[in-house]
């Protein structure tokens, strides 16, 4: 339940905030404002809430959390009113809407605070009521820089109700404004410590049950590797006794010559022998191939489930309710809508930049967007696979453990992953050139140098270590 008119009136009459000066301003949600103001030798912290049910104003003594990102109407309001002094302020009759009149050296603004739970806003607007931002841009009402604010007519049917003022009497104890403060971080439906671990709780369990399941997918994946060696010695009971293969039959059935147990192997009927061997010899290759880049997926896969525990008991230990809406919101975002500046995979180490193409689409837009002719390029040789650039620093040389990483990772996003020792070779990306006709991504790179290494499980294993905790 949000404010009502009585109430509004009752804390504006005690926070007395008239002649006093905005020093700064912080939105620390889409829906929240705080305006830090002093005067007579006072500093007040005024809150400004207008989520539906919770629309409010009053003085918190509550540590303001800043929001990770600049919101732009915080920074509006920076710009134009941080410094200025409100000369006046009130509500508008008793229409819940507030009206704060506010000089800045020669420019004179009117902040209008409506506290309505269906159309909540602020709007910043000049002294002939030109908007010139409001905190919800709506356009069907006309809310948006260059409309003009109307304040509507009161209401006589309204004007005759009875609004009581709420006591909140389990805060007795401290000033109205404090006890406004304290009854909301408790019990309203936004920016409550109650009502928010509730849906945080929701969001962990959900999260976890889902990672844990995928964990969980890759666990029994590598138990069905560890039965690689049967497909091998599948195969080479296929050519041993190939000749008892008979027409049209999906099975051979023959005797285990290393346990002397009568078996029956699946085979393709309309395939030789050597055919159906190689099939499985394939699938041996590939299990193998997989038994050991999957350990890595299940430790990453574990890590993540670690930093899901870590974020999830901050949030459960963090008493301010602003800091959980945050945390809430920045981790609740779903990932297919999380924006990023580039495709691929970036990973920061010790100041140095990389970026990791991993598919052709990938390699081309990280090519046409996002280096340029000083950064350093590397891909496999030999070897299909993705593009790894190194961002250039000025005056500064790629270390060698640098260039080591970049091509662990290149060699990871390629098809020489399981290959053992592997050629790379580098250059910059102002010697690069594209192939004429040639497929999406692909490049002629003069100028190049070799690079050998051996992929090191144990670099790849402290980048991705580095990055989770560089998320955080």
């Amino acid at each position: 339940m949000s404010l009502n008119c009585n109430e509004i009136n009752r804390v504006l009459q005690e926070l007395d905030i008239q002649g006093y000066f905005i020093q700064d301003i912080i939105q620390p949600g889409y829906d929240t404002l705080a305006l830090y103001t002093y005067g007579n030798g006072n500093a007040k912290t005024v809150l400004i809430c207008t989520a539906q049910n919770s629309c409010r104003i009053n003085e918190t003594r509550r540590k303001i959390v800043k929001n990770d990102k600049p919101l732009r109407f915080m920074e509006f309001l920076r710009s134009h009113i941080k410094g200025a002094k409100i000369e006046k302020i009130e509500q508008i009759d008793l229409m819940r809407i507030i009206r704060m009149d506010l000089a800045h050296g020669d420019e004179l603004y009117t902040m209008y605070i409506r506290l309505w739970s269906s159309a909540a806003n602020i709007i910043i607007c000049d002294r002939q009521n030109k908007i010139l931002d409001t905190m919800f841009r709506r356009p069907a009402k006309g809310e948006i820089t260059g409309g003009t604010f109307s304040i509507p007519e009161p209401d006589p049917a309204k004007s005759q109700r009875v609004f009581p003022v709420r006591e909140f009497e389990e805060y007795k104890e401290y000033s109205y404004n404090q006890r406004v403060d304290l009854w909301y971080s408790e019990h309203a439906e936004t920016l409550s410590r109650e009502a928010l671990l509730a849906q945080a709780e929701k969001w962990y369990v959900s999260t976890k049950s889902k990672m844990q399941a995928a964990l969980n997918r890759l666990i029994q994946k590598q138990k069905d590797f560890e039965n690689s060696e049967q497909l091998k010695h599948q195969g080479d009971l296929i050519l041993s006794y190939g000749y008892l293969i008979k027409p049209d039959s999906k099975f051979l059935e023959c005797e285990d010559y290393t346990t002397g147990k009568t078996v029956q192997i699946l085979i393709d009927p309309e395939k030789s022998a050597h055919e159906n061997a190689a099939i499985y010899y394939e699938n041996y290759k590939k299990a193998q191939s997989g038994s050991q880049s999957i350990v890595h997926d299940i430790e990453l896969s574990k890590k993540q489930l670690e930093k899901l525990e870590k974020k999830y008991t901050e949030i459960v230990n963090e008493p301010n309710p602003v800091k959980i809406e945050q945390l809430l919101r920045k981790d609740t975002t779903p990932k297919q809508q999380k924006k990023k500046s580039h495709p691929g995979l970036d990973y920061t180490v010790d100041g140095w930049y990389i970026l990791v193409g991993r598919d052709a689409n990938e390699n081309d837009e990280l090519l046409r967007h996002h280096v340029k002719g000083s950064d350093l390029w590397l891909h496999t040789r030999d070897f299909p696979g993705g593009y790894v650039f190194i961002k250039a620093r000025k005056d500064k040389t790629v270390p060698l453990e640098i260039l080591l990483d970049a091509a662990n990772l290149a060699v990871y996003y390629s098809k020489a992953r399981n290959s053992g020792k592997t050629d790379l070779y580098y250059t910059y990306v102002k010697y690069l050139r594209r192939a004429k006709d040639g497929p999406k991504g692909l490049v002629l790179p003069t100028h190049e140098k070799n690079l050998c290494i051996t992929p090191d499980k144990a670099r790849l294993d402290k980048l991705e270590s580095l990055k989770l905790e560089q998320e955080d």
